[in-house]
Order: structure tokens, then C-alpha cells, then sequence
């Protein structure tokens, strides 16, 4: 399949996601926003797409010209059911494409913390093989607050009470990081942000001494089931 992937910062690309789909025979079709390329005017020869995170928040779209032409990408992609995946900003950018409602956390989330599916969340297809409760990274000072119509919530969190959720049957979208690799949370945790949201990088990378190897292990069970399940050839 070909893979449309909108990348909004340069150090945030797919990760170990974009590995995993490459490995399954999947072609991925980076879009560097930041650097000035277009969005795509159509979806031909467009099997799927993948909106990854970034710093800027979905109401920026007058300081970043690029969101409002991804934002009606993506809801034509999800009204012709070409499959999504959204991760941090991406998830954000679906649920303001769709109709959902996005706003401001009481206070940033950052770092280690649990998340705990919901009912959905433990019999979906895209979930399989993946524990109830697990550990895993955030990096967002922003949520979404209200689901898009026929929004199902798969998890959530004690600070982010949405932290994956799914619309329809084919856009599924991710608050937290599944993706990123030991070398991308060390290189993430000394980004600006981290600090300016209270964090401490020190913190994350100790934390992580502790959690990464349980975190990949789910995280890679994710990218399978993404590569195997939702972006079927």
C-alpha cells in the first residue's frame, strides 16, 4: 500500500511505526509540512495516511498554512473510508476534521505515565494482544475534549481522559506516543517544550531505564496490528 505520511516538525517522523510498515511491504510517502511541501490536492494512489505530532496546536491553522488544506485531507480521506492513523497532533487534527472539540489541559502531560483502555478499546481488532493497562510516553499541552460523531473512546488517562479513540471503522487516533524508539524519547525530552510544560528530561530518561522495554514490546504489537490490520493490501 501507498502511505501518505504528513510530518509537521523535522523531528518527528514515524519512528519505529514507519519501520514496521515498511517491513510489511507498505510504501511510505513523507509530506514535510514544515519544510514548505504541499499537501496532496486528491487521494489518488492514496492507500492510507498517517498524521504524526508536533508542537503547534489545531487552533494555529492562521500561523501554519498547511493545516487547513491537511485538515480537509483528512476528512476526505475519512469519508471515502481511506484507513487513518493519528498520533499526538494528528490525533488533534482528526478529531478537529471530524466535528470533535479540542482545547487546553489544566496543565500540560509529559513523560511516563498509565493509560488504561476502555471496553472498546479491549475488543478492537487494532488493540489485540495488548494489555488492559500500560505505561507509556506523552509529550501534549492540548486534548480532545469532545469526540467527533460516531467517536468511540479506546483509552484514556488519570490528566487526558481521551487517549485514543476511533471514527468509524478505519481512523483510529493516538494522544500518546507508541512510536518512538529509546533514541527518539532521548532526543524528545530535551525539546523546549518538555520544560516549558514543568517537565524534566533527567526524569524521563530515568523513568525510562524503567518502562521503555515493557513500552516497546507494546508499542511494536501496535505497529504490527496497524500494518497488519488496518492497512490491509
Amino acid at each position: 500500500m501507498s502511505l501518505l505520511v504528513f510530518v509537521h516538525i523535522a523531528n518527528e517522523g514515524p519512528c519505529v511505526l514507519g519501520r514496521v510498515l515498511q517491513e510489511h511491504g507498505h510504501k511510505l510517502r513523507q509530506v514535510r509540512l514544515y519544510a514548505g511541501e504541499p499537501v496532496p490536492p486528491d487521494l489518488d494512489d492514496i492507500d492510507g495516511i498517517i498524521s504524526m505530532g508536533g508542537p503547534m496546536n489545531v487552533d494555529e491553522a492562521d500561523q501554519h498554512p498547511w493545516m487547513k488544506d491537511e485538515l480537509a485531507c483528512l476528512k476526505r480521506a475519512h469519508d471515502t473510508k481511506v484507513p487513518i492513523i493519528g498520533i499526538c497532533l494528528g490525533a488533534q487534527l482528526i478529531a478537529a476534521a471530524l466535528g470533535g472539540e479540542v482545547t487546553a489541559m489544566a496543565a500540560p502531560e509529559v513523560g511516563w505515565a498509565p493509560v488504561r483502555q476502555a471496553f472498546p478499546g479491549t475488543i478492537d481488532t487494532l488493540h489485540s494482544g495488548i494489555a488492559w493497562n500500560t505505561t507509556q510516553v506523552h509529550m501534549h499541552g492540548q486534548e480532545v475534549t469532545k469526540l467527533p460523531p460516531d467517536g468511540v473512546p479506546l483509552s484514556g488517562s488519570k490528566q487526558c481522559r481521551i487517549q485514543s479513540y476511533k471514527v468509524g471503522l478505519t481512523t483510529y487516533a493516538y494522544q500518546y506516543h507508541f512510536e518512538w524508539s529509546r533514541k527518539d524519547i532521548e532526543a524528545m525530552a530535551h525539546i523546549p517544550f518538555v520544560t516549558q510544560a514543568g517537565g524534566n528530561a533527567e526524569e524521563i530518561l530515568k523513568q525510562a531505564s524503567l518502562y521503555y522495554e515493557g513500552y516497546r514490546r507494546v508499542g511494536d504489537r501496535l505497529c504490527e496490528n496497524i500494518a497488519e490490520y488496518l492497512f490491509v493490501k
